[in-house]
């Protein structure tokens, strides 16, 4: 007999939560494969093709496209064994049959046992090659009426969580609770229910085998006439009215994750500040020689990449700086590679690609690999691998026409180094006064880590090197 496996949405990074569904890539009675991808969604960070770790057919999506899923969310349910097709062939809707029995990922089916006994390669948390998370039950449905089955696989799509409105009372008409588990999966509608103390073992799910959607609680408020659809609640009583000019915005998605870890870094972080003006004419002069000995069709060197470059150099001599801290052991982690995160603003906000290895690189490989991150996040094709890991940031804010600024660290990073516009401004050079191309560099860094002369002395070589290029042919 065929299994049916439910997949659920997998963590995609660090700090998210939801995501929002783009396109499907498979049908319902779809055959698909192990790590195949199933649905592009968007993080608040990334575009993302997320790939099933189950073989079989496909019996049921979740979610329309446009519609957010919270991590943990089914997306789709697949039939996994020899005879896998006919089941999905016969149930037509894709729902799975309203006695079918869902079983939820589990330790060992998270590894991708498919029809063939193939083994999921992906690596997207929560499920694939690494460990697997905690056994989960399974849960065994109650039955559902008749008349709501016949609805719910009425559904052409196969969408559970748009299934038609079974035309059957909310709640049971048997004075006691069915015994056995209760079908419902999402932590958020458990919430929901206990809140407005409704009972979800007297609840007709309206869901693929009687599963219990948000829908089917809310619908049992609103019977019940529950206080807390009817009242106004105390904290809602005390807000001050809304303004009939205010506009008021969700922090959700990329908003949101990066309120979050602005938050995080300056209540826990307690970080200085400290800047310096520098000459970076020379700069400019050996960048234009670098390009220029290239030749007209060799890729160009950038700036970032110069600065990138200089400041690998400068963690080589005070590697304080490239650390983090952890709370919990009371320790300060140096770590050994450094890769270096660049803040992009883009059409979906401000991002920060990562640079993996940059100590490694030359200025020409610094060069291409920013390059080539900077189209894939205004394009929002970034991967949350290439968003995640930063040791060290580097934040051209002159890009904006600013001077200077005291930069928010990045957490859990010990420092990130800001550069202002370079502007000609009079500057007294070699004894004359002369109009010289000047920016102002600050650095952020954690007083945990390390004292103002080691962030003096990291600041200083950078300046050096900005202001003499050829500072750096002694590391060389």
């Amino acid at each position: 007999m065929a299994e049916v496996k439910e997949f659920t949405l997998p963590d995609l990074g660090e700090g998210l939560t939801e995501a929002e569904v783009v396109r499907w890539l498979v049908e319902v009675g779809e055959v698909v494969a192990v790590d195949q991808p199933v649905v592009e969604v968007e993080t608040a960070k990334a575009m993302v093709e997320v790939p099933c770790p189950y073989g079989g057919v496909v019996t049921a999506r979740y979610g329309a496209e446009g519609e957010e899923l919270a991590v943990g969310a089914p997306l789709l349910t697949v039939a996994v064994g020899a005879d896998a097709s006919a089941p999905a062939a016969a149930e037509g809707s894709g729902s799975g049959g309203a006695d079918g029995v869902v079983a939820e990922a589990d330790g060992a089916d998270a590894a991708g046992d498919g029809g063939a006994g193939e083994t999921s390669g992906a690596v997207l948390v929560g499920y694939g090659t690494g460990a697997p998370p905690a056994r989960r039950r399974r849960v065994r449905p109650t039955p559902v009426p008749a008349a709501a089955a016949g609805q719910v696989n009425g559904v052409a799509s196969g969408y559970g969580r748009h299934a038609v409105t079974p035309e059957v009372p909310v709640r049971a008409e048997a004075a006691e609770p069915a015994p056995g588990p209760v079908p419902v999966i999402s932590p958020l509608v458990r919430r929901l229910a206990r809140q407005n103390g409704v009972e979800l073992r007297t609840l007709t799910g309206s869901g693929p085998d009687g599963l219990i959607l948000r829908a089917d609680v809310e619908r049992a408020i609103g019977a019940a006439g529950a206080p807390a659809a009817a009242e106004p609640s105390a904290a809602a009583a005390s807000a001050p009215a809304a303004d009939a000019g205010e506009v008021r915005i969700p922090l959700r998605g990329l908003r949101g994750v990066v309120a979050d870890k602005m938050s995080r870094s300056r209540r826990e972080i307690p970080e200085a500040t400290c800047w310096v003006d520098v000459d970076a004419t020379e700069l400019l002069a050996a960048r234009r020689a670098m390009n220029a000995a290239g030749g007209p069709d060799a890729p160009k060197i950038s700036l970032l990449a110069l600065l990138a470059r200089i400041c690998t150099a400068a963690l080589a001599r005070y590697p304080e700086l490239n650390a983090r801290v952890d709370t919990e052991a009371r320790e300060i982690v140096r770590l050994e590679r450094v890769h270096v995160g660049f803040a992009a603003q883009t059409d979906r906000g401000l991002v920060v690609p990562v640079v993996r290895d940059a100590h490694a690189r030359s200025a020409e490989s610094l060069s291409e690999e920013l390059g080539r991150l900077t189209g894939a996040a205004r394009d929002g094709s970034l991967t949350p691998g290439e968003l995640t890991g930063s040791t060290f940031t580097l934040n051209n804010y002159g890009v904006f026409g600013v001077d200077g600024s005291t930069p928010i660290i990045n957490h859990p990073e010990a420092a990130m180094l800001g550069v202002g516009r370079i502007v000609p401004k009079p500057w007294v050079y070699e004894g004359e006064l002369a109009v010289r191309q000047v920016t102002q560099l600050s650095l952020t860094f954690d007083h945990r880590v390390c004292d103002g002369g080691v962030a003096g002395g990291f600041l200083r070589y950078v300046a050096d090197c900005v202001e003499q290029p050829a500072v750096l042919l002694r590391g060389v």
